[in-house]
């Protein structure tokens, strides 16, 4: 059986790393915590599950953080987390049966990341990410912010998954990082340029955000899942700043890329209501629901685009065409995946009369 140990780079995160550590100590080997600057308790509740505890000056650039984490790691295989990570029981036990059985040729280990679920347990968005690297490879984060690990060979996915459970972060501190980048003049990646966008866009700088959506489109360097994301971003932006016009254009634009994705066919049908235009709008609400993404997809899916949301809205178009047949099949497929919702048990109620009704008028006739 392999040996792993755990590499984490935290600050301040007495409220969530504990409840990380508790879920994953009896699963790993060795943990290595690097600290980059805590005045709070984490440091103190890291050692009540390691001594190997170490310090990092926190000099803005994660990735030489979280390179410095894997230096010192010494087992076979490195897992890394970050402190508001935890694995859930089943998880928990599908990765002790993943370290039993992994073959030592395996150079990375892909696994779910979950980013949010509904009240249902319904995953609603979610992704994948090299977690278990093999040490020996050297693998190497690269990006001081938005960083990522470049890793290559014999890469597999597992079905574990990673769930995320964020209780809080410093919501500028990315931006602060782009900003000082920015003010030096270092150049930017198309990465850099893509994940800065993002940030403005996240800080409502709207017009900036456009600005570097389209600098990091026209390289025609992205990765395809980040060019997609762009430009539904784009769109974004675009109907904050009241420009339908190239709202939808940035939708289509997606299409250049690959085909279409649930996600940008929900937002094209939507557009298509409010025009009234209901047999557009079923279009592409079927599209969305007929559009299948790979779940190797490293890319952040959200299954509710091909499943939740094109059924409840294609009850309503049927609606309003006044087909009340196909308005409630669509309404109770919804319902398969968020019963409770109130959405779904009005729509319920409402086409049991309409049903009703048009049942007597037939018996009349």
């Amino acid at each position: 059986m392999i040996s792993i140990s755990l590499c984490m780079i935290v600050k301040n995160e007495e409220d969530s790393i504990g409840r990380c550590l508790e879920t994953v100590y009896q699963l790993v080997d060795e943990i290595n915590i690097i600290d980059t600057g805590s005045n709070d308790r984490t440091k103190e509740i890291a050692s009540k599950y390691t001594d190997r505890i170490y310090d990092f000056e926190w000099i803005y650039d994660f990735s030489k953080a979280r390179n410095y984490a894997f230096e010192k790691a010494t087992k076979d295989y490195i897992l890394w987390l970050d402190a508001d990570d935890v694995f859930l029981k089943e998880d928990q036990r599908k990765f002790m049966t993943l370290k039993m059985n992994l073959d030592p040729f395996v150079d990375s280990v892909t696994m779910k990341y979950i980013l949010a679920t509904d009240e249902y347990g319904n995953v609603t968005s979610s992704l994948r990410r090299n977690r278990l690297v093999k040490r020996s490879n050297g693998f190497r984060w690269i990006g001081s912010v938005h960083e990522y690990l470049e890793v290559s060979g014999n890469i597999i996915n597992s079905e574990v998954a990673v769930t995320h459970k964020s209780i809080h972060h410093d919501s500028d501190r990315n931006l602060k990082i782009y900003e000082k980048k920015l003010l030096a003049g270092e150049e930017f990646s198309p990465r850099d340029l893509y994940y800065f966008a993002n940030e403005l866009k996240d800080h409502r700088q709207f017009a900036r955000a456009i600005n570097f959506y389209e600098k990091f489109l026209s390289t025609e360097k992205g990765w395809i899942e980040d060019n997609i994301a762009a430009c539904r971003n784009l769109a974004d932006c675009y109907h904050e700043v009241l420009d339908k016009e190239r709202m939808i254009k940035s939708l289509l634009r997606s299409f250049t890329y690959t085909t279409p994705r649930p996600e940008i066919c929900c937002r094209l049908a939507y557009s298509f209501i409010g025009k009234n235009d209901y047999h557009s709008a079923i279009f592409w609400y079927d599209l969305a629901i007929q559009t299948e993404v790979s779940q190797d997809n490293c890319g952040i899916q959200n299954s509710f685009f091909s499943t939740w949301i094109p059924h409840i809205q294609l009850c309503v178009c049927y609606d309003a065409l006044g087909n009340y047949e196909k308005a409630n099949h669509h309404n109770e497929l919804a319902g398969t995946y968020r019963p409770n919702d109130p959405k779904y048990l009005h729509n319920k109620e409402y086409l049991k009369t309409k049903l009703s009704i048009e049942d007597g008028v037939e018996s009349r006739a």
